[in-house]
């Protein structure tokens, strides 16, 4: 059985035991989460479409950490006007795991 839901912004499609990286959540390490924005089930073939979402469905997960990505490098010049200007920033990312699908 695997899903499409909606994670802080991001669509993924997550199946039971999965382990993925997204966007910083607020829940800290160990609690238990809740997203209720599924678009689309499938349970051994039996599709389950929402318009957008289904209604009474849910996924649940627990934070397992908190962790940074790569540094991603931010560099902007103009030509022969001496103009230059280096950023850099990491992302903060949250590691969840599915705990349950329920549709």
């Amino acid at each position: 059985m695997f899903a499409i839901v909606t994670i802080a912004g991001q669509q993924f499609k997550v199946e039971e035991g999965q382990e993925l990286f997204v966007h910083q959540l607020e829940a800290g390490e160990g609690e238990k989460v809740s997203f209720q924005e599924v678009h689309l089930t499938d349970r051994d073939g039996k599709v389950s479409m929402g318009q957008p979402f289904l209604q009474g469905a849910r996924v649940e997960a627990v934070v397992l950490g908190r962790q940074k990505g790569d540094k991603v490098i931010v560099f902007k010049k103009k030509r022969r006007k001496g103009y230059r200007v280096k950023n850099g920033h990491r992302q903060s990312f949250s590691r969840i795991r599915i705990e349950s699908i329920n549709a």
